[in-house]
This record gives C-alpha cells, structure tokens and sequence, in this order.
C-alpha cells in the first residue's frame, strides 16, 4: 500500500509537492471518483487518472506551423501529427509543437479546450482535439473506459510468427525515471496494460504489426513489443539498435474510432501510412 501522493509522484514523474498540489485542487479521480486527501492509500486495482492543467496560452507562442486536418466539425477535429513534432510545449521543446500550431489557427479556443490524448513526438498520426469543454469531457470519459478505438502500425525487430495479446502491467523503470517498463512485482507500482497485435508481413529480421491499444499507458506499445523481445524499428529508448534511415521509431497512429459527443454517431477515421513508413518497408524488401 502506498498514499496517493507518492504514488503520483512515482508513477507520473513528477515532484511530491507537484503532487500534492494537483491532488488539493481536485485534479485526480481514483475509479472515477475526485480524491483531494494526498493521505489516500491506493489499491492494488485503482484506476487513477491525473488531469495535469495545461499552461497558460497567453505564454505559448502562435506559429503558421501546417496541420494536416482529417476531420472537423463544431465539437472537435482530428489531425495527423507528423513524426518529430512534440504534442505540448515544454522545457527543451518551446516551440514548434502541435499546440503552438493550434494557437495560430485556432487562436485560445482550441488549447484551452484540450487535445484528448498524445503520442510520442517520434510517432507519427491521428489525435483528436476537443473544441469544447464538454466535447473534451465526453471524449476522456470514452478514453478512460478503453471505448476509443486506437490502431496503430508498427515495424519491429525480429520474425514475429503470429498475432496475440500482451497483458503485462506497465509502470515507470526505478534505474531510468525517463523510462516505462512492465513490472510483474506486485509490490512494485504499475498499471493495467493490455496490447492487441497482428502480423500484416514479416520481411526477413523485421515485422511489420498491427496493433490495437485496449489501454493507454506512456510508451505502451514500446514497452509491450521491447518485452516480447520485438522492439520497435528505430526506437533508441527501449531497442538495443536502429536502421540508419529511420530518424525515429517506425510507428504510426493510424486509425481512431470513437463515438461522437454530440450526435452520438460512430466516427472512424483512417491514415494513409507516411512516406518514412512506406520507403523503410520497400528497403527491407515489401
């Protein structure tokens, strides 16, 4: 058992006092429930959410930066992000993000309303923006209960012989706080983390997969395939080596589904896999 602000602190790399103070102001649910106690002991099966405020927009720069919109309507739009553009700005990557890019098109309206979920600044692919606070609420609550569809395309290491599901928990590695790896020491803290895949074509020392999130934890697909001994093409962070051509890992958010929060009609949208993706599977021999 462990109080809710150190396991905060241990599980979502941030400080103890950044902690308490996001706890105080009711930014964490535990199994949907808001939790202002830092004194809570957590269980072996919460579910716990934190909400980290975004920064004020009046500090973040507005820049013509292009977005590569995939659908829009009153309530939210979807975009494809690039592979190398960092979602939120933070120190070391101040500007030239997806949010500095929003602040020019959108001005304040979009920021503050809030992009539902994010992928690595070296995964390319579909993320969905919120307009409106009440848009943004539905869409989490759909996160939160694992009702979006999220699939993805990767490429990785080895000779995968057939799909299957990865049902490991992940949390944050002791000897690298930058880093997330899956813990099997019940006394060790972690989270639920379940990874569907499927093998699209296998090309010599590499697979190309198709995978499914039913969770949604930092670097799960990452973390899942390096610990199945596949780590994913040009992954530095968790694979022992990368491709000279690959400037980044080989993994695309590729499909999102989800139900709209408004008209309450299933929306599905589909990407085009990138040219990186593409030329990478012609050099090892698609």
């Amino acid at each position: 058992m462990i109080r809710l602000d150190k396991w905060l602190s241990e599980n979502e790399n941030i400080s103890r006092n950044a902690a308490v103070a996001l706890i105080e102001s009711g930014n964490c649910t535990v199994n949907g429930i808001v939790i202002t106690s830092k004194k809570y002991i957590v269980q072996e099966n919460d579910d716990v959410i934190l909400t980290i405020p975004e920064p004020e927009p009046i500090n973040i720069l507005a820049e013509n930066i292009p977005l590569d919109i995939r659908y829009e309507d009153e309530e939210l739009l979807i975009v494809c992000k690039p592979r190398g553009m960092v979602v939120h700005p933070a120190p070391g990557h101040c500007s030239g993000t997806l949010v500095n890019a929003l602040m020019w098109h959108y001005d304040s309206q979009l920021y503050r309303a809030g992009i539902v979920h994010r992928i690595d600044k070296d995964t390319s692919g579909l993320l969905i923006i919120a307009k409106t606070d009440k848009s943004h609420t539905a869409l989490s609550e759909q996160l939160a209960e694992h009702a979006i569809l999220r699939e993805y395309e990767a490429v990785v290491h080895g000779n995968v012989k057939q799909g299957g599901v990865i049902n490991a928990p992940i949390g944050r590695s002791t000897s690298d706080r930058k880093k997330m790896c899956v813990v099997l020491d019940k006394n060790r803290n972690s989270r639920e983390a379940i990874t569907h895949y499927e093998v699209v074509e296998t090309y010599g020392n590499y697979s190309h997969l198709r995978i499914k999130l039913q969770t949604g934890r930092t670097h799960q697909i990452r973390v899942h395939m390096a610990y199945r001994g596949h780590p994913v093409a040009g992954d530095c962070t968790y694979g022992n080596s990368k491709p000279a051509s690959l400037n980044g890992q080989c993994l695309h958010a590729k499909k999102l589904g989800f139900t709209h929060p408004k008209s309450g009609e299933y929306i599905e949208i589909d990407s085009e896999l990138p040219e990186y993706f593409t030329e990478f599977l012609t050099e090892i021999g698609c």
